[in-house]
Parts: C-alpha cells; sequence; structure tokens
C-alpha cells in the first residue's frame, strides 16, 4: 500500500515537472526552468510530498482542503490552464495514464 501511494506522489511530481516546463518553454522562451517556474515547482513538489489525501486524492482542484498559499495557487492554475490542453500533443501517453 505505501509503495503505491510513494509511486502516485512520483508520477504526480513527473506531470506537474511536466507541465510547469511546457509553460515556461513557451512562454518565458527558455529552454531550462526560469526562476520563478523552478521555485513553483519545488513549492509544488513540497505540497505533493504533504498531501495527506494522496491515497484517494483524485485532482487538486476537487480536495477539499487547499493547500497552496493563494497566490501559487493562483501560479499554478495559470500553469494548468495553459499546459493542460496542450499536454496532449507533447505527452499524449503521461496524460491518458494520468
Amino acid at each position: 500500500m505505501k509503495d503505491k501511494i510513494v509511486e502516485k506522489r512520483e508520477k504526480e511530481k513527473q506531470m506537474i515537472k511536466e507541465m510547469i516546463s511546457l509553460y515556461c518553454r513557451k512562454n518565458h522562451h527558455s529552454k531550462q526552468l526560469c526562476t520563478d517556474c523552478n521555485e513553483l515547482l519545488n513549492y509544488a513538489n513540497m505540497r505533493i510530498d504533504k498531501c495527506p489525501f494522496m491515497e484517494t486524492k483524485t485532482f487538486c482542484n476537487n480536495c477539499k482542503v487547499h493547500c497552496y498559499q493563494k497566490e501559487k495557487r493562483e501560479q499554478i492554475k495559470t500553469v494548468m490552464r495553459f499546459s493542460g490542453p496542450r499536454m496532449l500533443m507533447y505527452h499524449p501517453i503521461m496524460v491518458l495514464r494520468h
């Protein structure tokens, strides 16, 4: 059971990393994550590591408890709105598994 949760956390981290990377590449025209996007990724990873609902979690926006700070929540929403639809073109298998 614990291994499944660890695996789910890692998949969640990989997905958010790809979404932030895509957003940064297309909006900040950077091959590597810019400082702001790297900070957001680190923050998101920290929140994923601390998520107490990982076992039953579907998507963060369905969660009863919003653990992101308001500013970071707005940033991640912007990233997801941009990257979500584009992920099908860049990472179709990852999206289907997600």
